[in-house]
């Protein structure tokens, strides 16, 4: 058996970012007919798009969309589905932080960060899902975190989004199983991207998550992306309501 998305309609928020990035081209790669990438960023996405369409011609799209602005998300999707047809996997990789102490946290802050990593994808799962039940079919996979489980210090809007995307997901899972329509996380730990190389450029903030990772690295977006298509996949038919770590062990003491 073999990962095999031949034919199928993928939708991925937070497209243009690392792990939205490596996970579109991996969905490519294996078979996918047509790749939708959504993202607030225009630049990023644009390029996105273009460096992909020049490997895989026609294949990919590119919808510039805030998600936290609920009504132009749904627009967004609807026209997606019009033009694309039914979506077999949304991929939920779009994600916001902002690293600071909990009693410096202002209003305008937690609304950020849960606005786009929790309100925004609770509501384009809800209006894929919504399709997905109809057609009685589909796979969701969402990004949680490590901070789903643990308290790191100075990410309390961070680690209490992700906490809710994996309670969001087991509901989820429980409520759609019925309809054939499976709901499933990956919790990375600390993974160099856009979000975390400022943070992790620091010397001595590295040695110090590199001490607590057993595998002895931080991760890459590729780390991620063989877990998130693995959940995606038929290989995962009769998994749902996980939350699949990819830590370099990080979680296991």
């Amino acid at each position: 058996m073999q990962i095999d998305f031949t034919g199928q309609a993928i939708l991925i928020t937070g497209g243009a970012g690392g792990i939205g990035r490596a996970s579109a081209e991996a969905f490519l790669t294996s078979g996918a007919r047509r790749v939708v990438l959504l993202d607030a960023a225009r630049a990023p996405l644009m390029a996105a798009v273009q460096e992909l369409n020049g490997t895989y011609p026609g294949r990919v799209a590119g919808e510039v969309v805030d998600l936290v602005d609920v009504a132009a998300m749904r627009e967004v999707v609807r026209r997606v589905l019009a033009t694309d047809g039914p979506v077999d996997v949304l991929f939920n990789s779009a994600g916001v932080n902002r690293r600071q102490p909990a009693l410096e946290v202002s209003p305008e802050d937690w609304d950020y960060v849960l606005g786009v990593n929790l309100r925004g994808l609770f509501f384009v799962t809800q209006e894929v899902g919504r399709r997905m039940v109809e057609q009685r079919r589909g796979a969701i996979v969402s990004v949680a975190s490590v901070s789903s489980v643990r308290g790191h210090r100075n990410l309390a809007a961070y680690a209490a989004s992700k906490g809710g995307i994996a309670q969001l997901t087991r509901v989820l899972a429980h409520e759609w199983a019925p309809y054939g329509v499976r709901v499933n996380a990956v919790a990375p730990g600390y993974v160099e991207t856009g979000l975390t190389r400022a943070y992790l450029g620091d010397p001595g903030v590295r040695a110090a998550i590199l001490a607590k990772i057993p595998l002895g690295r931080i991760g890459g977006p590729g780390d991620v992306v063989g877990a998130v298509l693995f959940l995606a996949s038929s290989l995962a038919a009769y998994v749902t309501g996980e939350i699949l770590f990819v830590d370099g062990g990080r979680t296991v003491d």
